[in-house]
């Protein structure tokens, strides 16, 4: 692993003027061996513009309509040529050591996943990271059904481990990394490169966590997902289970203040269902 071909998943959606800053994030890490697929998710800014700069025979362009951040994604790795696989964000950023570092860490501890820390930024301040968003290392299927505790851009995994994960939920239009992460943490460890190789930027009103409405929903939908995969231990089964029914709680509260009590009952049904170990279509949480 540790000569391998890195192909590192760039998807953008009018992001041209952060775009520019994340590539050349990408031309200055330390390792070579990489190719970058950039998946122009159909945007209408400048973004054109900004590709046109860079010039390296590893980056390679894909333009498509737009698709949203998963279907991109999945076309990005669909078409890679590497064993190994990294994910960034085109508003997020990496320092030069992060493909060198993390890529020797998993070959020395055989991880077939790993991510890096960060560094949060807010409106451009470099911020404190809350203490709950601490990354854990190893198995942690459990703490990850609260939270999601994997940040796209400070990871990277193997084709194999994708077979096995992917691929990302093109239904969702926010939360898809909650959800593949939940099927990833089922069944990999995951490895921490404790340096903070990765920038992350938020604080934005274009970012999915906040322009997309009923993340809780979202969240929903990938807990249905996975208690129906019937891959869950009993213990597991149960902690999903749990977290099922709090972020359920969450939602109907949210409906109930805004007088929408139809869509607290459906909900509640819904879950009631699944406790009983019935099967629900996926499409009623969509």
């Amino acid at each position: 692993m540790k000569n391998s071909l890195v192909s590192i998943i760039l998807p953008t959606y009018n992001r041209a003027e952060y775009l520019g800053r994340a590539l050349e994030s990408v031309l200055a890490q330390s390792y070579g061996n990489w190719e970058c697929r950039i998946i122009d998710d159909g945007s209408t800014d400048g973004t054109e513009a900004v590709l046109a700069r860079f010039d390296d025979p590893r980056i390679h362009c894909r333009r498509q309509e737009n698709q949203g951040v998963s279907g991109a994604r999945n076309i990005g790795i669909a078409e890679c040529r590497g064993e190994v696989v990294a994910l960034l964000d085109s508003d997020d950023e990496w320092l030069p050591g992060k493909l060198e570092t993390q890529l020797a860490y998993m070959a020395e501890h055989g991880f077939e996943i790993s991510q890096t820390e960060e560094i949060w930024y807010r409106g451009g301040k470099r911020v404190n990271q809350p203490a709950r968003y601490a990354k854990p290392e190893g198995w942690f299927f459990e703490a990850a059904l609260e939270m999601c505790l994997i940040s796209p851009s400070c990871t990277m995994f193997t084709l194999a481990a994708w077979e096995v994960m992917g691929p990302f939920d093109t239904a969702m239009p926010s939360c898809e990394d909650y959800d593949m992460w939940l099927r990833a943490c089922l069944h990999f460890p995951v490895g921490l490169v404790r340096e903070p190789l990765t920038l992350k930027h938020g604080g934005r009103p274009d970012q999915l966590s906040v322009c997309v409405p009923c993340a809780d929903l979202h969240r929903i939908r990938a807990l249905v997902k996975i208690l129906q995969s019937r891959k869950l231990d009993e213990k597991q089964q149960r902690s999903a289970l749990d977290s099922l029914r709090r972020k359920v709680d969450i939602y109907m509260q949210g409906c109930e203040k805004r007088g929408k009590k139809d869509e607290a009952d459906r909900v509640w049904n819904l879950f009631c269902m699944v406790r009983e170990g019935k099967e629900i279509p996926l499409n009623t949480l969509s």
